[in-house]
């Protein structure tokens, strides 16, 4: 498996996040995240995005962080926000989401960013379990646009 960096807009990003967002509509209903994203939110130093692909060169596996700072949806100066984790369903296991987790991490430890952040759903135990085995902590205040939700469920990680 190689990881690389791509632009948000990449062919390869937006197959995936087709995927990733057919994902969450069967999982909650409705028409999956609508949290707005622009593909500058993503380039660096202010962001990352990363596209897992097998040895036959398919994308299998992404991820990303954006910049964010305090606002009215309770963010915190210095935030990154994790955004867009997801890997397909015959790649899950091999530890793919964990490799591009840390790999994030690290970049935004070095664009100088404090904490990372995250929200993701009750319906999606996996993903709790890997932030969770990976340092993350519920956050003490939720954040985004799903800060309202019942389902939602955000955390948090000291990037220092």
């Amino acid at each position: 498996m190689e990881i690389v960096p791509v632009a948000y807009d990449h062919p390869d990003a937006v197959k995936l996040n087709d995927q990733v967002q057919l994902e969450y509509a069967a999982r909650y209903g409705g028409e999956g995240d609508l949290t707005p994203l622009d593909p500058a939110h993503f380039a660096p130093p202010r962001g990352l995005y990363l596209i897992a692909y097998d040895v036959a060169g398919h994308p299998v596996a992404t991820g990303g962080w954006r910049s964010m700072e305090r606002d009215g949806e309770g963010y915190a100066d210095g935030d990154a926000e994790l955004k867009r984790m997801y890997v397909v369903p015959r790649a899950r296991g091999l530890g793919l989401a964990r490799r591009i987790l840390a790999r994030l991490e690290d970049s935004a430890r070095e664009a100088g960013r404090i904490r990372m952040v995250l929200e993701t759903g009750d319906q999606q135990p996996e993903a709790i379990a890997l932030y969770v085995s990976s340092g993350y902590a519920p956050a003490a205040t939720k954040f985004g646009i799903y800060r309202g939700y019942e389902s939602s469920r955000c955390f948090a990680k000291a990037l220092r």
